[in-house]
């Protein structure tokens, strides 16, 4: 159980890395921004680093929890599981816009090897569950013979495209510029119908 002051930390965090980037800011900007001591951040995770991967561990984990909920769902085929996992990507990258803009551009830049490893290592976690439910749809003939890694290629990356700059996104979907997509719960449910027809059309072996 995280405790509530290294909640707040973390917070900050993500709110500093995405207004500064990760390089530009300092444990000291760090503290200041959440209102405690650089005594307390080191304290609580020792470096930059070791305070990002916390961040990324500790999104990932929750994540993690509603994939062993879903799988653990005896009510639901894979199909339905598929689903839900569309249904819970969408509405947490998309309540977390700060956070993945960071974690995508850090993934993008690589400059700092140890810690992109861990990164991916703590995601691939989330990835094989994921990869699991393929399988065994495609075992079940429930689902037709398919690439699990490049299908979860195709549902993450639509989303992360959608993330990658609220600009990009509002022309895209043909809106004005002072549209928010990422609050809005139409566009939110628009994106969740189009993953599941995407899904559907593509993996059902009808």
């Amino acid at each position: 159980m995280i405790s509530d002051k290294k909640e707040h930390i973390m917070d900050a965090a993500i709110e500093l890395f995405a207004e500064k980037g990760f390089e530009g800011s300092s444990i000291r900007d760090l503290a200041a921004s959440a209102g405690v001591n650089v005594a307390m951040v080191n304290y609580y995770f020792g470096s930059k680093d070791k305070l990002f991967e916390a961040i990324v561990e500790y999104k990932a984990s929750f994540m993690r929890g509603k994939l062993d909920e879903i799988v653990a769902d005896d009510t639901l085929d894979e199909m339905g599981k598929m689903d839900k996992i569309i249904e819970s990507y969408v509405q947490k990258i998309l309540t977390q816009p700060s956070f993945h803009r960071i974690l995508y551009q850090e993934l993008l830049m690589g400059d700092r090897e140890t810690m992109h490893k861990t990164i991916i290592s703590i995601f691939v976690k989330n990835t094989k569950t994921i990869r699991t439910i393929i399988e065994q749809g495609m075992k079940k003939k429930l689902f037709k013979k398919v690439d699990p890694e490049l299908t979860m290629a195709t549902l993450i990356g639509t989303i992360n495209q959608v993330m990658l700059s609220k600009a990009m996104c509002t022309m895209l979907i043909n809106r004005e510029e002072s549209f928010d997509p990422y609050t809005d719960t139409a566009f939110r449910n628009r994106l969740v119908k189009h993953l599941k027809q995407v899904m559907h059309d593509y993996l059902l072996n009808k």
